[in-house]
């Protein structure tokens, strides 16, 4: 990592940056709108400001909110440049009186337990019509459906489901996340790896993670005050 590119901590704790959360190794927000009109609007003014930076974001335009995305797609992690234009981003925002909702955001994966990864992601990825990247991973070209991952398996494990859900939520989210789980019928597998990530399930032992950036080498601190 290149000593100016910011951690994961300090990106989730720099205050120009309060519309912003790291999920999944991008800076993210959303915005609400209200009309497609304001929504148009405010990404025309991004690509703007995005043409200016030489550096350009994702952006999903929907009838009441904007969400916008940013990672250095050539060194693959988040960078200066991200947050440049991530401030930049929330001054225009802020410009035309929009309210920024990025605890409205969540990253979805899916994860298939295996034996031999290297010999099922194939089959997978034509099905899909997913491209294969690391570590047993593949995604959707044009980046709209959920990725899939592969978990090594040590031996065969029966009695579960061999799929599970990962559920990426802002760091400050994801303890309302669980409680809201539990509340509603769910159990607590496992808090082990929290706050990186807490093992539920439902009645039937299906399982879901929800999971945050904390420990997962973005910065040295594992923790964020609120």
């Amino acid at each position: 990592m290149a000593t100016d590119d910011p951690t994961h901590h300090q990106l989730s704790t720099d205050p120009e940056l309060a519309d912003w959360r790291v999920l999944l190794g991008r800076l993210c927000t959303r915005y609400t709108t209200g009309d497609m009109a304001t929504g148009a609007e405010l990404v025309a003014r991004v690509a703007e400001v995005a043409d200016r930076l030489d550096h350009h974001p994702d952006i999903d335009l929907r009838y009441p909110h904007v969400s916008i995305s940013t990672v250095s797609h050539d060194v693959g992690r988040l960078t200066a440049r991200d947050r440049r234009l991530a401030v930049a981003v929330s001054d225009v925002a802020r410009d035309l009186g929009l309210r920024a909702v990025p605890h409205d955001l969540a990253v979805l994966e899916i994860a298939l337990d295996a034996m031999g990864p290297d010999a099922l992601s194939p089959f997978w990825a034509a099905v899909l019509g997913y491209a294969p990247e690391p570590d047993h991973e593949l995604a959707d070209p044009a980046g709209r459906s959920p990725r899939l991952w592969f978990q090594q398996l040590a031996e065969p494990r029966t009695g579960r489901g061999r799929f599970h859900l990962d559920v990426t939520v802002p760091h400050d989210v994801a303890p309302e996340r669980v409680a809201a789980a539990l509340a509603a019928g769910g159990r607590l597998v496992t808090d082990e790896y929290a706050p990186s990530w807490w093992v539920l399930a439902d009645d039937e032992g299906n399982e879901a993670c929800v999971c945050t950036w904390q420990g997962r080498g973005g910065g040295d601190e594992d923790g964020v005050e609120d």
